[in-house]
């Protein structure tokens, strides 16, 4: 893997998972030292401005994330150039990248659960469901994001 100095996590709606994912991330990075940028959008600009959806704020703050200044945006072009690494909750959201992103920087994109050893490829929608979803996601990602981090370290 090439220098990677920044991360963009990337779900539907950037309430649950990207937010979610941007909160580990950042919260790994604290706990290493580290210095990599990171943000979070979604492929659709529904909930422009919101905070994450409480049901996954307080999931995470349980486990000691800081949600603090994340509000949802859509993918701008611009992303595609000022990212090093652009990381998506699903195939369909994949597949919404791919549309939109040049073909110079196709190389960027990936799917969040990429840097897992085995198991899920796609970070299930915890947003029609039961709290566990939220339970569910926090574990999916904690397991990538240090995955994402030791590929970086190498």
């Amino acid at each position: 893997m090439s220098k990677v100095n920044s991360v963009l996590f990337v779900c539907l709606g950037n309430i649950c998972r990207s937010p979610t994912a941007e909160a580990v991330f950042r919260g790994l990075l604290s706990e290493r030292g580290l210095s990599i940028g990171c943000d979070s959008a979604g492929t659709s600009a529904y909930h422009e401005g919101e905070g994450p959806d409480r049901r996954a704020r307080l999931a995470g703050e349980r486990r000691g994330l800081d949600f603090s200044g994340i509000r949802a945006r859509g993918v701008t072009d611009e992303d595609f150039e000022r990212f090093d690494l652009i990381l998506a909750a699903d195939k369909a959201n994949l597949r919404d990248l791919r549309a939109r992103c040049p073909a110079h920087h196709q190389y960027k994109l990936a799917l969040m659960l990429s840097f897992l050893e085995e198991g899920e490829q796609e970070v299930p929608d915890p947003y029609y469901g039961g709290d566990d979803g939220f339970e569910q996601v926090l574990d999916l990602l904690q397991q990538s994001c240090e995955g994402l981090l030791s590929q970086i370290a190498k």
